[in-house]
């Protein structure tokens, strides 16, 4: 009989009668990205030991929410690792590294791997765009379905498809609903533009899930991976995302009730770490000790403030690892972002903007690079060098120890920016996907990737939507990551907005107005 556990945030152990897997486990009593993120609500009583005894460990993706080396490394040496394949090598080499002499193992996209001699398979179903390395797990264990999405954005053609190749029925479908980026968090927005904008995405995420659990209609739906918690000092002010009113970042418990209230026929349920789910009865075992938790708790500031102090020794050995940086900071920053303009110059002229580091600490200063076709230069702002009529676009605020990091390696500029450990400034205030995707792929085979879906679309099929009286013609699918427009976005105002990644096109131009992407390929109806 096959069984769900859930572990937190993101993971799930599932029983079968013939093994055992662990899908995203992130355990670490150190939390992740540098110590800023905590696992909410936490997840040390569980029996670690146990569940590491696993025979298949499956990772979605780099994020360090999901992949947890501090799990990785204590594996049995029996136990096998899966991963999806993705165009770049980086994620791949980052868990060859954690798993030492454990088997990798990349799962292709739709290709089912038998965990088992019965009949159970996991396939990864990976997010249409290479701009985005996440996926979810399809895993059949015993005959039961499990739809596990991870952070996955995936469209409903993709979550439909997975139904089908289950055999037509998904048991359990487990889905972010939490939204946790670093926008608008870290932001330098007023309160009110603060309020507007994180209310904006949770409605838009929300909005995105009830899409897909619409298109799927599984046995039972649970919003899980996130939110999660801020015990450092650095960072504990953020804690406000996690209001259940007014919180940028929406917990499963409000999550759920905001689905029933909007698919009143569709089951939905909550569980924290440690409930199960029995696949073939539906039954459910919670957690004796995650049972005195709620996310609407009166004393949520102080069950946070005893977690901090648990966490506190912890938080201050993750910190002493990384000390203040040397005086040759500036020239190795120069040096890294010399070596990631020379990976793609489509990225490049695509991002064409200068964007300014105030790097605080020892070491550290005010420097501009400017990324354009061509060329990539970078100056101190305050040295000889400086232009006076410099206007920067993006605003990055950054301890130099931080910085650090990333120039050597020990941590990708994704997982600095889901830190939260620096803050942002944008003039205009459009969101730059390409920016963000040479720093976080920064790999010439990744970015090429992008460039040949990008460049490489078909917009033959095509769709006629009305806005104010008028009918427009566009693509049917989303020029940003394929999602299909005709089921998977909304019309208002003259624009269409785009549920998967909340991309608003004008549809009278084409146009995408609030980030850096590609035109839409609209036409006017005569």
């Amino acid at each position: 009989m096959p069984k769900v556990t859930f572990l937190g945030h993101a993971g799930l152990a599932v029983r079968a009668d013939a093994f055992r897997l662990l899908a995203d486990p992130w355990l670490a009593p150190t939390g992740a990205f540098l110590g800023a993120w905590h696992q909410y609500p936490r997840n040390d009583h569980l029996d670690v030991p146990g569940l590491l005894d696993a025979d298949w460990v499956a990772v979605s993706h780099e994020h360090l929410d999901h992949f947890d080396p501090w799990v990785i490394e204590r594996l049995s040496e029996r136990t096998r690792i899966l991963i999806p394949g993705y165009p770049g090598p980086a994620f791949r080499e980052r868990v060859r590294t954690a798993a030492g002499s454990r088997q990798v193992i990349e799962v292709s996209p739709w290709e089912k791997f038998p965990l088992d001699n019965r009949g159970s398979w996991i396939t990864a179903i990976p997010e249409l765009s290479p701009m985005c390395h996440d996926a979810a797990f399809l895993i059949v264990a015993d005959g039961r379905a499990v739809l596990h999405c991870n952070d996955a954005r995936l469209t409903a053609a993709q979550a439909r498809r997975a139904k089908h190749l289950a055999g037509g029925r998904l048991d359990l479908m487990a889905l972010q609903t939490s939204g946790a980026s670093w926008h608008p968090i870290c932001y330098e927005y007023p309160p009110e533009e603060m309020a507007r904008i994180s209310l904006a995405k949770r409605i838009s995420k929300l909005r995105a899930a009830q899409r897909l659990v619409r298109q799927t209609a599984p046995e039972l739906a649970v919003p899980f991976a996130g939110p999660p918690c801020f015990l450092d000092d650095e960072v504990s002010h953020l804690n406000w995302v996690l209001d259940q009113e007014d919180g940028a970042f929406c917990d499963p418990d409000a999550s759920v009730g905001w689905l029933r209230e909007h698919l009143p026929n569709q089951a939905f349920a909550s569980f924290h770490p440690g409930d199960a789910i029995e696949l073939d009865t539906g039954g459910i075992t919670r957690d004796p000790v995650s049972a005195e938790f709620s996310y609407s708790g009166a004393d949520r500031d102080g069950y946070l403030e005893r977690y901090a102090t648990d966490r506190k020794d912890l938080i201050a050995g993750v910190l002493a690892d990384y000390p203040e940086p040397g005086p040759d900071l500036f020239d190795r920053f120069a040096e890294h972002f010399h070596r990631l303009g020379a990976l793609s110059d489509y990225f490049l002229e695509q991002i064409a903007m200068t964007v300014r580091f105030e790097v605080t600490g020892r070491n550290g200063g005010t420097w501009d690079v400017d990324l354009r076709p061509g060329a990539v230069t970078v100056t101190d702002a305050g040295g000889p060098g400086a232009r006076p009529d410099a206007r920067p676009q993006y605003r990055i605020t950054v301890a130099g120890r931080w910085l650090d990091t990333v120039l050597t390696g020990r941590l990708a500029w994704e997982d600095l920016l889901i830190s939260f450990r620096l803050s942002l400034y944008r003039d205009p205030d459009v969101y730059n996907d390409y920016l963000v995707g040479l720093l976080k792929h920064a790999n010439a085979q990744a970015l090429r990737a992008v460039e040949e879906y990008e460049t490489g679309r078909d917009e033959s099929e095509r769709i006629v939507v009305r806005s104010g009286g008028r009918s427009f013609d566009i693509p049917r699918y989303c020029p940003h990551a394929g999602e299909d427009l005709s089921i998977g976005a909304v019309v208002r105002d003259g624009q269409i907005h785009c549920l998967a990644h909340n991309f608003a096109f004008d549809l009278a131009t084409g146009q995408c107005v609030n980030a850096r992407a590609a035109g839409l390929g609209s036409r006017p109806v005569a």
